[in-house]
């Protein structure tokens, strides 16, 4: 093992501020900042439970329902690098609050929403009040604990979201037995009004930023709008609402105006004196093959948190409760390694515990490509809990490994930057396995409502087809993933080097 400069050390020579921790008020802020997470990541978690309930309200099928999942994804993608920049200029608590205000509105006009064109405008605006959270959580927490605790600080930061994971499916779950689908939204208001309180009494702003040090820049409009603009039509591309040929000049069109997009954006950040984005940043090997790897794994991911809520109801016909309780098993799992993974890997380092947690994810994925119409539940449940466990092994080091590469001045952003890295995952992950799945059906002349796949002759088993397809393709995406890990070797930590 080898000894390296220790994470104190890297923060003075960043020009942060070496000032000791607050032991108390770290965990005062985190509970603070934990509970807007586990609120926004709840508000997530179950709308993929309401999914089927949703699309019978509206009578829509599964391309079209999925928008009410990437609609969010997507606009939270497009402004969490902005927001996260605009956050390290006008200060953290400003835009954390301003987006708990938002984002409570969105779920009041989501609840109220008469039709599904409103609904998904509905989803635009809760995902922008998210975004601005999401852009700064990290950042916040990872500032109120100290650098040789900074993998404890991601561990706590993602046991909240898997709180909130688990807690979704649960609640969405149950609530639907007994109430309709906008009862879910009704729900999140009042955390959220708790969330904004504490704080705005609690959260300090000289604490909040004691290691961020010098001028304020000015915001950089033109690299947020190219990249915001990139992003967008990207996902916009891959899911292909019109329905036309790949191979089609609208798609083909699409494609190339995202490469230009992104080429000016990366001429534009590396000529401007304060860019959005310091994209000298991924000179480091370590920070580049990490985030490359955190793209791939929740590429992988993201299918689960998709398919598995239709196959639970709309193809074994389960009830929301039960899907719910069999869903929770993931986020227990991801909440249980989380929190392990985080503290080991502040000693021993983080890269063995990511290998560990993708090397298990390879096996449960291909695990699940393997599952059929009656697979018994219990195999299911356990495979779930297995895929959690890996989640939460590999999430927290890889997040470690990307915030331990940068000066504490750049938190914020490359906070947001991680963060958008997972959400662009997840959107791309959720348009390509909604993709197959309605393609393979739609070539078997199948593209059904959700709530026919089980009445209607041959439908549940194109979606198998469609399913089976997808998991492989997330099996492939986390070896992918593997292989990364493999080859990103951390050299500026405090920790031992494996």
């Amino acid at each position: 093992m080898t000894n390296v400069a220790a994470p104190g050390e890297r923060a003075a020579t960043s020009g942060a501020v070496a000032s000791p921790v607050d032991d108390t008020y770290k965990w005062k802020a985190f509970i603070a900042i934990g509970i807007a997470f586990v609120t926004q990541v709840t508000s997530m978690s179950m709308v993929f439970v309401a999914l089927s309930s949703i699309a019978d309200d509206y009578d829509v099928t599964l391309r079209a329902v999925a928008w009410v999942v990437v609609a969010q994804a997507l606009t939270i993608s497009a402004l969490m690098m902005p927001m996260g920049r605009l956050a390290d200029i006008i200060g953290w608590k400003r835009v954390h609050l301003g987006g708990l205000a938002l984002f409570g509105v969105g779920a009041l006009l989501t609840a109220l929403a008469p039709t599904f064109a409103i609904l998904i405008v509905a989803r635009i605006v809760m995902a922008t009040g998210a975004a601005m959270g999401q852009a700064v959580g990290t950042a916040m927490v990872v500032s109120v604990f100290p650098p040789e605790e900074r993998g404890t600080a991601i561990g706590s930061q993602t046991t909240a979201v898997s709180i909130g994971g688990a807690s979704g499916p649960i609640i969405g779950g149950f609530m639907l037995q007994a109430f309709p689908w906008e009862s879910l939204f009704w729900v999140l208001i009042p955390p959220v009004v708790i969330a904004f309180v504490a704080g705005y009494f609690i959260l300090d702003d000289r604490r909040l930023n004691q290691r961020r040090a010098g001028e304020r820049p000015p915001f950089d409009v033109v690299g947020a709008t190219l990249s915001a603009v990139g992003i967008a039509l990207l996902v916009i591309t891959i899911n292909n609402p019109l329905r036309v040929a790949w191979l089609s000049p609208l798609i083909l069109g699409s494609l190339a105006v995202v490469v230009v997009l992104m080429a000016a954006f990366t001429w534009w950040e590396l000529h401007h004196r304060a860019p959005m984005l310091d994209l000298r940043m991924f000179h480091d090997a370590v920070l580049s093959m990490a985030v490359i790897a955190r793209f791939l794994g929740f590429l992988g991911t993201t299918v689960t948190l998709l398919l598995m809520p239709i196959y639970l109801i709309s193809v074994r016909q389960l009830e929301e409760a039960a899907a719910g309780g069999i869903l929770f098993l993931t986020s227990l799992g991801m909440g249980i390694a989380a929190q392990g993974s985080g503290r080991l890997s502040d000693r021993f380092g983080p890269r063995r515990f990511s290998l560990i947690g993708f090397g298990i994810m390879v096996f449960t994925a291909f695990l699940l490509a393997l599952i059929g119409q009656r697979t018994p539940f219990p195999l299911i449940m356990a495979v779930l809990f297995v895929n959690g466990l890996s989640m939460g092994l590999w999430n927290v080091p890889n997040n470690t490994m990307i915030m331990s590469t940068v000066p504490a001045a750049q938190l914020g952003v490359v906070g947001a930057l991680s963060n958008l890295t997972r959400n662009v995952g997840n959107v791309v992950g959720q348009a390509v396995a909604s993709g197959v799945v309605v393609a393979v059906m739609t070539s078997q002349g199948l593209d059904v409502p959700l709530s026919k796949l089980a009445d209607t002759p041959g439908a549940a088993g194109a979606f198998m087809d469609g399913w089976r397809l997808a998991y492989l393709l997330a099996t492939a995406y986390v070896g992918m993933a593997l292989v990364m890990t493999f080859l990103t070797r951390p050299k500026r930590q405090g920790y031992r080097t494996d």
